[in-house]
């Protein structure tokens, strides 16, 4: 049957060189690229092939797994990027079979509902004209054009953002100025956690302050990040009690509600930091195989599978000891199978005076290359009542953050305004009343805006 896949190949080729290449490219190739990267620079990965806004494909290559592509290549069956290509899978199931889920497709059947790349092929690259690369193939070349590809197209899809955190309760908007023009990111300071939206293990759940915060993500369009599902500390009283199902309840019901969550803190401040008291309830292990947290991470993918899901701790980029502790856990957990997406590195501890920049700068990045995984700076602050001090800082580690987007993926700040910021870090506000500090004004020059 050969002579018919070449007659096909010269018959697709001609339609090229009479149509410009006008058809839609859904960029099968054999380049090796295990980025999940949006090539919307025009950018030219190194394999030689350009991927740019009108993505040509020029290696005119043919896949060997015999199916036809709509840009071309030969093969037996048509993929014309509206129906999943490859395995519909069990919420939460793709990641055990070490795949990637295709966010814009769908499965036809209901029962299974996530579109699972689980054939080899590590990207699920969406270039800027809409095509995605979902095949077998397999791409293992490296983008280098600073793009910031992390392989996770959860965590790709999420531009770098600065954010902050409400003021007290769901108060957001403060002192007349409208949070939004300010800050691309929410997370609820207090609202989020299990024990504020469940007083008792036995009690009902009131959401009324999450509904607002949410409320406010969906009508100005910035995003919501949630803080937290399981921590050992704000539980609901008798939580010893806890049991599994209401774990999985607390999450799904969540998840539920407020479906349009783009990142989560699974467990906050791990061991040695805090632990809960249902621990063992929910799979123990701790000083261990950490089941407990490998459990959550798991239970977190079945309820909010569109979400990246976060590991978050205090003093992991400022001491050495906390920073390899907690890099043992992730390992654990990533031989375990648990579908760990990103890292959060709290960095309250950044104006400590023992701690330099440079000491962050080499935990933060071994955080990221001894995992492999993305790093969220997740509740910055620095703490002093000197302008001068604060501006440095945030001078010098900012700019190391943004200089590094395409592995620190965002940075929240832990409280913007002057005297209703946390008791631990009473002077990190960066506005007083309506006035701007002048790291504020500097911060905000960084990412092109102004202030008021």
């Amino acid at each position: 049957m050969k002579w018919k896949t070449i007659y096909y190949y010269l018959m697709m080729l001609s339609l090229v060189v009479v149509f410009g290449c006008s058809a839609e490219d859904n960029g099968r190739d054999d380049d090796t690229s295990t980025e999940a990267d949006t090539d919307s620079d025009g950018d030219t990965d190194s394999d030689g092939d350009t991927d740019s806004d009108g993505d040509t494909d020029s290696d005119g290559d043919t896949d060997s797994d015999g199916d036809t592509d709509s840009d071309g290549d030969s093969d037996g069956d048509t993929d014309d990027g509206t129906t999943c290509p490859h395995e519909c899978v069990a919420t939460g199931q793709c990641r055990e079979l070490g795949g990637n889920r295709v966010a814009e497709l769908t499965c036809a059947d209901a029962s299974t509902p996530v579109c699972c790349q689980v054939d080899g092929d590590a990207d699920s690259d969406t270039d800027s004209d809409g095509d995605t690369d979902s095949d077998g193939d397999t791409d293992s070349d490296t983008d280098s054009d600073g793009d910031g590809d992390t392989g996770n197209p959860l965590v790709d899809a999420i531009p770098f953002y600065v954010g902050n955190i409400t003021t007290g309760g769901a108060s957001i908007d403060v002192n007349g100025m409208d949070y939004s023009k300010y800050w691309d990111q929410i997370t609820p300071e207090n609202a989020g956690k299990w024990g504020s939206v469940q007083s008792s293990a036995t009690s009902g759940r009131n959401w009324n302050q999450l509904d607002q915060i949410y409320a406010y993500t969906e009508d100005h369009n910035i995003l919501y990040k949630h803080h937290c599902f399981v921590w050992g500390s704000q539980q609901p009283s008798n939580s010893g009690s806890i049991q599994e199902a209401d774990v999985k309840s607390w999450m799904k019901e969540f998840c539920t509600k407020y479906p349009n969550t783009r990142m989560i803190d699974v467990v906050n401040e791990p061991p040695p930091h805090t632990t809960p008291a249902y621990a063992n309830n929910i799979g123990g292990g701790t000083n261990g195989s950490w089941q407990w947290i490998i459990n959550a991470f798991k239970w977190a993918d079945e309820a909010c599978p569109n979400a990246v899901l976060i590991l978050n701790d205090y003093n992991n980029i400022e001491w050495t000891n906390d920073n390899q502790h907690f890099i043992d856990i992730v390992k654990t957990m990533q031989a375990a199978g648990a579908p760990i997406d990103a890292i959060g590195a709290q960095a309250h501890d950044l104006d400590h005076a023992s701690v330099t920049t440079d000491t962050m700068k080499k935990l933060i990045t071994k955080l990221h290359e001894d995992t492999g995984l993305p790093v969220y700076v997740t509740e910055y602050d620095i703490s002093t009542t000197n302008d001068q001090q604060q501006l440095t800082k945030y001078q010098e580690q900012v700019s190391f953050f943004m200089d590094n987007k395409d592995w620190i993926r965002g940075l929240t700040i832990w409280g913007w305004i002057v005297g209703r910021t946390w008791s631990m870090a009473p002077d990190s506000g960066l506005v007083n009343n309506t006035s701007p500090r002048p790291a504020m004004t500097w911060l905000m020059e960084q990412v092109g805006k102004t202030f008021p």
